[in-house]
């Protein structure tokens, strides 16, 4: 497992034009494509405007468990199969790719890996990507979704 001591007290700024008093001090995770980050699985980089408002003014920490689980940039579409985040979690489903692979560790890995971020840091609330087998909440919860959810974190989902 990799040490993530190197990020204890240290604060990532999402600065913006716009500014919100409600933020300021607020320690945020957000899924790293959300911030316009080169981190999706296709590799564009698709930033999500209602985040960066929603952000403007606070201390955000963006993360990527797919990376964070040892998976490439750009890598191939993969998807929940056979249950929920939970379910993988729990090694009752898998996350397959569309060519077959199974990446079940590695979303685990990064999920881990995610938590164990959010733990060093007095978050906040945490934003991530919709509809991803890592991140979203619904159609079912991804992977570290379910993690952090289980672990008492606050979930808003968005993009």
């Amino acid at each position: 497992m990799r040490n993530w001591n190197h990020f204890k007290g240290q604060r990532f700024v999402h600065k913006s034009n716009n500014s919100s008093h409600d933020n300021d001090m607020k320690i945020f995770l957000v899924s790293a494509c959300l911030l316009g980050l080169k981190t999706r699985y296709d590799g564009r980089t698709v930033p999500c405007p209602a985040c960066s408002r929603a952000l403007a003014g606070a201390v955000c920490i963006p993360v990527c468990p797919e990376q964070l689980g040892g998976l490439p940039t750009p890598r191939t579409a993969a998807d929940l199969t056979g249950g929920d985040g939970y379910d993988v979690l729990a090694g009752r489903a898998k996350v397959v790719t569309m060519d077959g692979l199974d990446v079940s560790e590695n979303f685990i890995q990064g999920a881990r890996q995610v938590l164990e971020i959010a733990r060093q840091q007095d978050i906040a609330r945490v934003f991530l990507k919709a509809g991803s087998p890592s991140c979203g909440l619904a159609p079912h919860i991804g992977v570290t979704a379910a993690l952090l959810q289980a672990e008492g974190y606050s979930i808003l989902e968005m993009g």
